[in-house]
């Protein structure tokens, strides 16, 4: 995937969803752990040298897999690259399972998902949709499983 450096760079500067000072060990073999400030900005987690105001590189949270590997310890491995992981190191086991909830929550598709999901619980309670008055209701990335839109007196798909 392509980014613009620029961009990401005003990208990482946005306020962020969670930032620490975290232990980080990169995916190639040798690697140590050192302290990087981590920010997670929408779905992506940036790091940075804790002395440095541009980020040394990103992480595009999509299509990955987090898991604790210790009570202070979890990681993050790309679904095309599973041997490859970024082991992150936190302060208390707290700290860790709230980093672990933000990213998991901060995908495109976590938030698509749950998108749909509320889409479907109104047009069940109200019989309306609540995209329509946007004008995006048929756009395919707001769709039910089945692909169809959502009709007014349709409710099997739900």
């Amino acid at each position: 995937m392509r980014f613009n450096e620029k961009e990401l760079v005003l990208l990482s500067r946005q306020p962020s969803e969670r930032a620490a000072e975290l232990g980080m060990r990169g995916p190639k073999k040798g690697d140590v752990v050192k302290k990087r400030l981590v920010k997670l900005v929408v779905n992506f987690l940036f790091y940075f040298r804790t002395d440095e105001e541009e980020p040394i590189g990103a992480l595009l949270l999509e299509q990955c897999r987090v898991e604790r590997e210790d009570s202070q310890t979890f990681s993050i491995a790309f679904l095309d690259e599973a041997e490859r992981k970024y082991v992150f190191e936190c302060d208390t086991e707290a700290q860790c399972g709230e980093w672990i909830d933000s990213i998991k929550q901060a995908s495109y598709e976590f938030m698509r998902k749950n998108l749909i999901f509320y889409r479907t619980e109104i047009h069940r309670l109200t019989g309306k949709d609540p995209l329509e008055q946007y004008g995006i209701s048929d756009e395919a990335r707001f769709q039910v499983s089945n692909g169809r839109p959502l009709m007014a007196r349709d409710t099997s798909s739900l």
